[in-house]
């Protein structure tokens, strides 16, 4: 079953950014073994004769509302630290295929997230690297907002490593389900995750919607992660 047994070989990712030790650290990661995982003949058929992805949704009613008035935080900054500290628990969610086309776990995957330019109504990237503190990251993520808010253009900071997810946010409009899809293309390993914060008194009606390729996770992993995002939701206080 998964998760995939993982070789002993510490490796880092070969990108543009080599010269910094830093972005060498924060984007580590093993080899999978697929020798020894049971779960092989499921990735391998998920990658060579059914080359699907799937996707899930829950809407439960949030108090990080509460929390973001008692501190003084921006619920969006709060949420994606939530979001983002629940699928770091879950190797799945954490899957690639390097250069070589081998199976890959990060040591852990940070956020990409968008904001929107009202302006003109379009919308941009960006990343911040990811900690477990939550002031650390929460002081790293708003200087990023801050910094890069008036930037246009798909991508606003720049270097973004390899080991990133997505995650977005629409407050326009409610929605019991959300899909993306690459026509033509593979199913994403990293994971998509789009949420919707409607106010309602102090909590907010949040549906929080995940896509991921079939070859690395299924419902199995989705419940995990919905569970493990209500634990770090309920954790802020």
């Amino acid at each position: 079953q998964f998760p995939f047994p993982l070789g002993a070989v510490l490796c880092y990712n070969q990108s543009n950014h080599q010269g910094s030790e830093r972005m060498e650290a924060m984007q580590a990661f093993k080899k999978v073994d697929m020798e020894a995982g049971l779960a092989c003949e499921h990735y391998r058929y998920y990658t060579e004769a059914l080359k699907v992805e799937f996707n899930m949704t829950r809407r439960w009613m949030a108090n990080l509302l509460r929390f973001c008035h008692a501190h003084g935080c921006k619920f969006y900054a709060a949420a994606i630290y939530c979001v983002t500290k629940a699928l770091n628990r879950i190797e799945n969610f954490r899957m690639f295929k390097n250069a070589d086309g081998e199976l890959c776990v990060w040591d852990k995957i940070v956020p990409n997230f968008t904001f929107f330019h009202p302006d003109d109504c379009t919308f941009s990237d960006c990343w911040t690297d990811f900690s477990e503190d939550f002031p650390t990251f929460y002081n790293a993520i708003t200087a990023d907002m801050q910094t890069y808010k008036d930037v246009k253009g798909i991508k606003t900071k720049p270097n973004q490593p390899a080991n990133f997810y997505c995650v977005s946010c629409t407050p326009w409009t409610a929605f019991t389900g959300c899909g993306s899809r690459v026509a033509d293309g593979q199913p994403a390993y990293f994971p998509i995750v789009v949420m919707q914060n409607e106010k309602c008194g102090d909590k907010v009606n949040m549906p929080v919607n995940i896509t991921i390729a079939h070859a690395v996770a299924d419902g199995y992993h989705a419940g995990l992660f919905f569970r493990y995002l209500q634990e770090e939701l309920d954790s802020l206080r």
